[in-house]
């Protein structure tokens, strides 16, 4: 989606180390004899190379994109949709993968709100929700630190891991990398929490050693109170403080519409100007308003781009980087 193509110089990128790499396929597979004489029989020689010709095609015209991001940091905010569905959660990690092995620098951050709630029933809490934010008491505090960090959080790794490259689980707490405070509305909301400082020093080796940052939105304040802070905000400001090259935000809508009654008027681009009138006019409502406010904020922190994209679209991620289609709305300065 990105249109313009930066110069070839690019900084180092280290490639991505696995302690545990996995077993690959051989580069040409051998066929037994009743699965070569079902292919010969579906498939002519002529056209089994013109389908290799075209896989060759579409990772030749990836290449300008490639070479517009490699060395470039990638924030990605994991959620919804993708998180729920097995088969949308595997596109996710192997587009990741991809995109890390040909040299852009990753990072994911993600909630849980589905797997929160499970849990929660589990003992006999009701969640409750103001505005579209989840009411947290101290029990459920307790339970959402436990869900993300604990659960959510080192699954993302595993399956990372497993895909092929090496991811590293952390949360607001570590480091101190995100510092909280509490919310305006925190005596309706309780314990849920805005970002009141980023200090991405851990980050920067993870990123430089070829790794995923794999970050949970829970942080604490000064006096170390644990808060749940929304994950659009929170990767956000992480891709605000390691100065990013794009943000990423995976949604459950096609992007940002003209109309919103009509999924066929989606806006592919529009600048900071033209995003804040849509606003003003009452065309962006709703949950899309905090979703497109935590854009604006991260590019006018020196975020160059930011993308609220369809995660219900399977590789949505490798659609937004690597073609001029793109997967959603792309908000440019």
């Amino acid at each position: 989606m990105e249109k313009t193509l930066l110069s070839n110089s690019l900084p180092f990128q280290k490639p991505l180390q696995n302690p545990n790499p996995p077993t690959f396929l051989p580069l040409r597979r051998a066929t037994s004899s009743a699965s070569a004489a079902s292919s010969a029989l579906t498939a002519s020689p002529a056209s089994a190379q013109a389908a290799a010709l075209s896989r060759v095609d579409v990772l030749s015209e990836s290449l300008p994109f490639i070479q517009r991001f490699r060395g470039k940091t990638v924030v990605v905010k994991y959620g919804g949709a993708a998180m729920k569905s097995a088969e949308l959660r595997e596109s996710v990690i192997k587009d990741l993968v991809l995109l890390a092995c040909v040299g852009l620098r990753m990072v994911l951050v993600h909630g849980g709100g589905p797997e929160i709630n499970s849990w929660l029933a589990r003992i006999g809490v009701q969640p409750q929700f103001i505005d579209g934010l989840r009411v947290t008491d101290e029990v459920t505090m307790e339970v959402v630190e436990m869900v993300l960090v604990g659960k959510v959080n080192k699954s993302l790794v595993s399956l990372i891991n497993l895909a092929g490259a090496t991811a590293v689980g952390l949360c607001g707490k570590d480091a101190k990398l995100l510092t909280a405070r509490p919310s305006p509305n925190a005596a309706s909301l309780g314990f849920v929490g805005e970002v009141a400082s980023v200090d991405p020093a851990i980050l920067r080796p993870i990123l430089a050693d070829g790794h995923i940052p794999v970050i949970a939105s829970v942080a604490a304040d000064e006096k170390g109170q644990a808060y749940n802070i929304n994950a659009d905000t929170a990767a956000g400001e992480i891709a605000a403080a390691v100065g990013a090259e794009k943000l990423i935000l995976l949604t459950d809508v096609v992007g940002v519409l003209e109309d919103k009654e009509d999924p066929r008027s989606l806006v592919k681009e529009i600048d900071i100007k033209g995003i804040r009138k849509m606003v003003e006019d009452g065309k962006v409502a709703g949950g899309m308003i905090p979703k497109v406010e935590c854009c604006v904020r991260s590019m006018a922190q020196g975020v160059r781009t930011a993308s609220i994209i369809d995660g219900r679209v399977p590789h949505s991620l490798l659609l937004e980087i690597l073609t001029d289609e793109g997967a959603g709305t792309m908000i440019r300065g």
